[in-house]
Order: C-alpha cells, then structure tokens, then sequence
C-alpha cells in the first residue's frame, strides 16, 4: 500500500463509498482514512456528510453491529463494548442504543459461560477469597459489571 496517497475530494469519494460498504464504519475511522488520502477540513466534511446522506455512513448503525458482534465473537460484556465505543469517538446516544440492542438472554448466557469457564479453571485454588477475586479481575477484564458479578459470586 502506498503511503501519503495524495487524491482529489472527486478520487476520494468512490474510494470512501467501497470502503463503507465493504463493512459498517464509524466517521473515525472514515476521518481516519480522509487523512490518509490528504484531504481535511472543509473538503473532508462535505465527503462525510455525502457518505451520510446516501447511507454510507450511519453511526447508530455502526455501534449496533460492533456491539453484537464483540459480543457474540468475544464474549464481551456491555462496560468493554462502552469504552470501546467511546475510543472510537462513537455518540453517548448511539452507545446507549447499541447496548439496549443486546438481547438480554443472550447476554446473561454468556455471562454464565464466561463465569462457568473460569470457575473451572481456578478450581484448584484453595482459598475461597483468592479465588473469588481471581474470578471477579476476570470477569471485569471481559466487561461485566461488578454488580452482576458479585451477585453471582455470592452462589460459590
């Protein structure tokens, strides 16, 4: 691939609309590649707004599709999808959206899995106090949430 590729906003536009329709983006990702391409400011905007108008580019929709294929692919828990939606500059609104999409069966049999999977991997430990905090690190590191964690530690 070719570095600092220099095109005109006219070159850019159908390579953008490709890019979009290959797989859902957010508008980082899209600023991200207009950068790479030379093009900023005013030119970059009208492109995004473009991308937008003829549903290219539909940020809502976006948080939509990475929250339920983290989860899904991941196992991820919803405060994980969050931040991840956050660094990727993705709107409070559209978070809250992607989030409230999670089927709520779906996300506690993961739970359960996730937490039935290191229960049995940290079986051998013998105090009950490491062990349970050996659970509640991972559990967070997937991005469940401490109260449903700790709900379910108190059956151990």
């Amino acid at each position: 691939m070719q570095a600092n590729l220099q095109l005109t906003p006219m070159q850019a536009l159908p390579k953008l609309m490709q890019y979009c329709a290959y797989q859902e983006r957010c508008h980082s990702e899209v600023q991200h590649k207009l950068y790479s391409y030379g093009i900023t400011g005013a030119d970059a905007d009208s492109i995004i707004s473009t991308l937008i108008q003829n549903n290219y580019l539909n940020e809502e929709r976006y948080a939509i599709a990475y929250a339920g294929g983290k989860h899904r692919t991941k196992l991820w828990g919803k405060v994980k999808i969050k931040y991840a939606l956050k660094a990727k500059q993705v709107s409070d609104y559209s978070i809250r959206k992607a989030l409230a999409s999670l089927p709520y069966d779906d996300y506690e049999a993961s739970f359960m899995h996730v937490y039935t999977e290191r229960v049995h991997t940290v079986r051998s430990e013998k105090n009950i106090y490491t062990k349970k905090r050996k659970i509640l690190t991972y559990l967070q590191q997937r991005g469940y949430e401490v109260t449903r964690i700790q709900e379910q530690l108190k059956t151990l």
